[in-house]
């Protein structure tokens, strides 16, 4: 299926992406099995034609596919495949515009509140409804809606102002220039202001030079640049068509996943430092003892540092974590991990302290008492008369006894159910 999803003109190659990434990454990405600790993806061809409006412009596009990621860790990812009519004359002022508005689920602004967009004769006023309605209407009863009712998103704080992530490949003619300032706009997505002309974010050049020194990945210039930012990862070039056409491919395969680990890597970084944020409040066992697996687990499973066996694809990988902060965050929730190590160790020692100085004092008083006595009152048949001639040592030794046996009888029962839970919450985590 190296043709379904990706439009007249393009296809992905499956052994290509097998041998672009590392043997051992290849079990997470492209999973032989349906494997709930994988990548799982779900793509179905879609192939609607819709057209974009807003108060400058009109812009025909076509869906060709919608991708669904199920990930690890309660994550999941769903992706348009969109292109822009290639029979329809569009501007990069234009494109850059689309990609801008496109990525806003809900309107947040003027320029958002001007567009729609319009297909089998319905038009809906937010990207939202036509996400939601037309091209994954049964994916919302799927989302977590638990913290805040009526919303999808904004109980993650890592989606600002709900946001879509931009991945985008833009080809020139052969005879253009893709100066500093396409490069800027392209990163920033500044396309049209209110007035219909080109949307600058910067007038001091020696600013966007230190922007593109950070963010761009010129190893083909001045003929193919790759422009990574926070909010998007886009691919100018004005190579001839057949090597565009290969660059597209890339930006469809090989790009894409790491582009998706990357951003994983991420999403779950942050759930990671907010979940134990929460354990610092509820200082709950259980919660801190979860923690550290999914911490251990994420480490040791997802977390890789190398992925990408060629030159070009490793360099543009590490570009993508170190924009994204990745390896920062990485740090941080490695402190973590040893901060909750710590803090179990600490428990630990204080619950072994307190279980140790009540057995010691169980073990004294029966020693000193002797609950040798107690024990022979009760054997056979045996009423309990016997107990109007005991001393007060004598009761002492008795309660020493039956007390002794309740705490005994209420450790086994904690470590049992102890035991149980952990042993359901593996099951169904599993599940």
């Amino acid at each position: 299926m190296e043709k379904a999803f990706y439009g007249p003109d393009n296809r992905v190659s499956h052994r290509d992406m097998e041998r672009y990434y590392l043997p051992f990454t290849n079990h997470v990405l492209f999973p032989s099995q349906d494997d709930p600790e994988a990548f799982r993806r779900l793509t179905k061809a879609v192939n609607i034609q819709a057209e974009f409006h807003t108060r400058q412009l009109s812009i025909p596009f076509a869906v060709h596919s919608v991708d669904l990621f199920l990930c690890p860790f309660n994550t999941g990812f769903l992706t348009l495949r969109v292109e822009l009519n290639p029979n329809h004359e569009i501007s990069f002022s234009q494109a850059i515009e689309f990609g801008d508005r496109m990525r806003h689920l809900q309107d947040t602004n003027k320029l958002d509140l001007n567009a729609y967009i319009e297909t089998g004769g319905t038009r809906y006023e937010e990207v939202e409804e036509f996400v939601f309605q037309v091209l994954a209407p049964h994916l919302l009863p799927f989302l977590d809606q638990s913290p805040m009712e009526g919303t999808y998103f904004e109980k993650l704080p890592f989606f600002m102002d709900d946001r879509m992530f931009v991945i985008g490949f833009c080809a020139f003619p052969e005879d253009s220039d893709i100066t500093l300032l396409h490069r800027y706009r392209a990163g920033r997505l500044d396309g049209l202001d209110v007035q219909g002309n080109a949307r600058i974010g910067a007038s001091y050049q020696p600013y966007m030079e230190q922007y593109s020194n950070k963010f761009e990945y010129n190893r083909w210039a001045p003929n193919t640049y790759y422009i990574t930012d926070e909010t998007c990862f886009i691919c100018l070039t004005r190579e001839k068509i057949d090597i565009a056409n290969r660059l597209a491919n890339q930006m469809y395969g090989e790009y894409y996943y790491g582009l998706m680990l990357n951003l994983f890597h991420r999403i779950v970084l942050l759930k990671l430092s907010i979940a134990y944020s929460q354990v610092q409040l509820e200082r709950k066992q259980e919660h801190t003892e979860e923690l550290i697996r999914d911490i251990t687990c994420f480490f040791a499973k997802y977390y890789f540092v190398e992925i990408v066996s060629q030159t070009q694809g490793r360099e543009i990988f590490h570009q993508l974590r170190a924009v994204y902060g990745n390896d920062e965050l990485f740090e941080d929730v490695k402190q973590t991990l040893n901060d909750l190590y710590k803090y179990q160790e600490t428990r630990t020692s204080k619950r072994s302290s307190y279980l140790l100085t009540i057995l010691t004092i169980y073990t004294v008083i029966s020693g000193i008492y002797g609950m040798n006595q107690v024990i022979e009152d009760l054997k056979g048949n045996y009423t309990w008369s016997f107990l109007r001639g005991y001393s007060s040592f004598q009761w002492i030794a008795f309660a020493v006894t039956f007390s002794g046996l309740a705490v005994a009888f209420l450790l086994v029962i904690g470590v049992l159910w102890k035991w149980g839970r952990d042993f359901l919450r593996r099951y169904r985590r599993k599940g």
